[in-house]
């Protein structure tokens, strides 16, 4: 049975695409303890591949994920948030708030995404994260920098210095929070799509197509 289904009465643009809100078609319980019900609303997605029909995985409140983003594993995105491009949300993590999470993000703990408002002088939301080559990326309006472009963009701007000195704490904060060890497993690839097996309770997951399996019957194989 599906865990969720778009609701075709219920859609918006967002940027040129249609994304609709998904409705549960069953009971679950996701990570933070909330209670899903059948028939109630969630937030905004593109497409089903967006979000896994599988797990705790859940999009709610005016959160929006389109493109080839997806949220899936015990992942939560709320709020207003916004998950596009190729990023990746699972494990346990939460986005929330103004947070854009985007680009080749990938996000599976707290301790990958960092956002923060108001920065700028029109008072914008910031959001760093992880990205696959281990890096710390910025999101901030609609484009992405890496630290060092987003640092030359706010020097060189007409911003005031305390504005200048807030945006650079933030960054500071950000790079200090954010873990970009890679993630230490000793799980073998999907043997369907070649995705690393991330641990999963007692199991193993794959972090591209959602394939899992028992923990020995994954590495078992020669």
């Amino acid at each position: 049975m599906k865990k969720f289904e778009l609701s075709t009465d219920t859609k918006i643009n967002f940027w040129g695409r249609t994304l609709y809100r998904i409705k549960a078609c069953m009971d679950f319980i996701t990570t933070d303890g909330s209670t899903i019900k059948a028939g109630s609303f969630g937030g905004y997605v593109e497409k089903e591949s967006n979000l896994s029909q599988d797990d705790k995985a859940w999009v709610c409140g005016n959160a929006k994920v389109c493109g080839d983003a997806e949220v899936f594993g015990d992942a939560e995105v709320f709020g207003d948030a916004k998950v596009f491009g190729n990023a990746k949300v699972f494990g346990n993590a939460k986005v929330c708030g103004n947070a854009k999470v985007c680009g080749n993000a990938e996000v599976c703990s707290d301790e990958h995404i960092f956002n923060i408002m108001p920065i700028g002088p029109m008072g914008r939301s910031l959001t760093a994260f992880r990205v696959k080559n281990g890096e710390v990326a910025i999101s901030y309006y609609y484009d992405i920098y890496s630290t060092a472009e987003f640092l030359s963009k706010i020097n060189n701007s007409s911003w005031s210095e305390k504005q200048k000195n807030t945006a650079k704490l933030a960054i500071d904060i950000a790079i200090q929070h954010i873990n970009t060890a890679p993630d230490e497993s000793d799980n073998k690839k999907c043997p369907f799509c070649g995705g690393d097996g991330i641990d999963y309770d007692e199991k193993v997951k794959c972090n591209k197509c959602a394939a899992i399996a028992s923990k020995d019957f994954w590495n078992k194989r020669n």
